[in-house]
């Protein structure tokens, strides 16, 4: 097919939008691909749309190839399936009444939808299943940003299998891992799959597909030797070794009068942070209060702490901390401390300076087993330069977007909603679920962040919006037109710029739409029939005779 650039909604730019730091974002608001609307609210406009209809096309294929079955299901959703799961007090979720006062959400995903529909599987013999859909998601986000990177609305292509049992479950879980690797290899797009967090969609086993890029939410954490990676959220790292004082045969009382923080106890010690422990209070669902410990020079992760501990919590009160220590925050350790104690595994082995439970003064020589008890978890916050938990060699941090998330979620939704089925045994069981979304937005950010230069954007052949963009210049409209059909005729989508336009002008469109091949009819082909043929990746250019234009594009 063949487009004319003047009949086209075409609107680039020279200048980078104000609020923009992101490439992608500044690009695909230049190149005319996307237009804001409203703060986290994104219009993709015709050259956008291609893009997304192509990578759309992409993953339809690879989830077609592993038996998925696509469908549509509404986005405006009844509360009362969220309310059966617990799930209708998340804070980003849109809420609204019909006119007669009944209560319904924009979700931002599927899963309480999908599982109503899995209640008509009666037997075994109709399991597993694996169905998909493309649909729009909303998140009532409270601080969107970066273009595509965090939306309020946007496109999600989310999958969901049941299964009988925990092996079906897994062969699932598989079989869509591998298809999300096969569809970002297609895409052209760097990612690693590793382990995350659920999040907010519940769940046991889980993985991020990240795409390395300039800007981003999540870290990825990369082994120098390339046997690691994880998402800082939930990686294993090994810190530097502690540097320990002398020990002692029992903790020792010192006087630390002012010092609050592990910095300023350091200092006032002459030793290192790293001898230390930095002690978190926290209160569970049911009041009790629990004591999180890890190294005095390390952080606590959030994330983590939640996995470690049973329940929900959430830090403790001035007033809590007191009634359950005697002392305020500066001084609180786990000697003495009668309730429960969880610490990081650096903790495991050593003496560490901890605070004494009395305001003012801090206990020396404190180690675990032998002073308190204790469970170990891991429970640190991952440094650049830590230690690889694999090989040993040095972990390095790299920003990148998350494209795909994949987890199982066993029962989480199928037990609420009764979802069962008839085992071959006779015996009912609920089926048992697994989550696989791509957003499609993010997918196209990460392109860019991946691939552009200074000019403009870089698209992969496979995602191009057009195969071709033929660049007519003054007087030659013909001959480019003649150019277009050739190319049309091999089977290659064309961007005409026929438009009255100075030469500058349409090379400068040409680089920051970023098709993967340039063809320009200029003066010269009025004498020797050749066109120029760039390919916009390498910068590499060739003279090729108009009738064979097609021939010298690559397939």
């Amino acid at each position: 097919m063949i487009a004319r650039a003047s009949q086209l909604f075409l609107p680039t730019l020279r200048e980078d939008p104000a609020d923009a730091e992101a490439a992608s974002h500044k690009l695909l608001v230049r190149g005319g691909f996307i237009r804001q609307v409203g703060a986290g609210l994104w219009t993709f406009l015709p050259l956008g749309w291609r893009v997304h209809r192509k990578i759309e096309q992409i993953i339809r294929d690879e989830m077609d190839a592993i038996g998925a079955q696509e469908m549509l299901m509404p986005v405006l959703t009844p509360a009362e399936l969220w309310e059966t799961t617990g799930r209708i007090s998340i804070d980003i979720l849109f809420h609204l009444e019909d006119r007669t006062g009944r209560d319904f959400i924009l979700p931002m995903t599927h899963e309480e939808t999908v599982t109503f529909h899995a209640r008509e599987i009666q037997s075994y013999k109709q399991l597993p299943q694996l169905w998909y859909h493309f649909a729009v998601k909303h998140r009532d986000e409270p601080r969107p940003r970066g273009g595509l990177l965090r939306l309020r609305e946007f496109i999600m292509k989310d999958a969901y299998s049941f299964d009988r049992d925990e092996n079906g479950v897994r062969r699932s879980f598989d079989a869509n891992r591998e298809a999300y690797k096969r569809i970002f290899g297609r895409c052209d797009l760097q990612t690693y799959d590793v382990q995350a967090e659920s999040g907010l969609m519940g769940g046991k086993f889980s993985i991020d597909f990240l795409a390395p890029s300039g800007s981003g939410e999540n870290t990825l954490v990369l082994c120098e030797n390339g046997d690691y990676a994880a998402d800082l959220e939930v990686a294993r790292a090994i810190p530097r070794d502690a540097v320990f004082p002398d020990a002692l045969d029992a903790p020792e009382v010192i006087e630390t009068p002012g010092i609050t923080t592990i910095e300023a106890l350091a200092e006032f010690l002459r030793i290192d942070t790293s001898a230390t422990s930095k002690a978190m209070p926290l209160v569970k669902d049911d009041g009790t209060v629990v004591l999180a410990l890890v190294r005095g020079d390390d952080w606590l992760s959030e994330s983590k702490l939640f996995d470690a501990l049973a329940g929900a919590s959430r830090p403790a009160t001035d007033d809590e901390i007191r009634t359950a220590f005697g002392a305020g925050g500066g001084s609180l350790g786990p000697v003495g401390f009668e309730g429960e104690v969880i610490a990081d595994e650096a903790l495991r082995e050593g003496q560490f300076v901890a605070g004494a439970n009395d305001d003012g003064r801090h206990l020396r020589g404190v180690e675990a087993g032998r002073d308190y008890e204790t469970g170990f978890a891991d429970l640190r916050e991952p440094r650049e330069g830590d230690r690889c938990p694999e090989c040993g060699g040095v972990l390095r941090f790299q920003i990148a977007i998350e494209v795909g998330h994949i987890f199982n979620f066993g029962s989480f939704y199928s037990g609420p909603l009764e979802a069962t089925f008839l085992d071959e045994d006779g015996t009912e069981k609920p089926v048992l679920g697994g989550s696989y979304g791509i957003g499609l937005g993010r997918v196209i950010a990460a392109l860019v962040e991946q691939h552009h230069d200074e000019q403009g954007i870089l698209w992969p052949r496979s995602v191009a919006p057009y195969d071709v963009h033929v660049v007519a210049l003054a007087g030659l409209e013909e001959k480019a037109l003649e150019a277009a059909r050739v190319l049309d005729r091999a089977g290659y989508s064309v961007l005409l710029d026929d438009r009255d336009l100075r030469p500058g002008e349409k090379f400068a469109d040409a680089d920051l739409i970023g098709c993967p091949t340039r063809v320009t009819v200029g003066k010269r082909t009025l004498e020797d029939g050749a066109v120029d043929l760039r390919d916009r990746s390498t910068g590499d250019e060739q003279r090729v005779e108009l009738e064979r234009v097609s021939e010298g594009v690559p397939g």
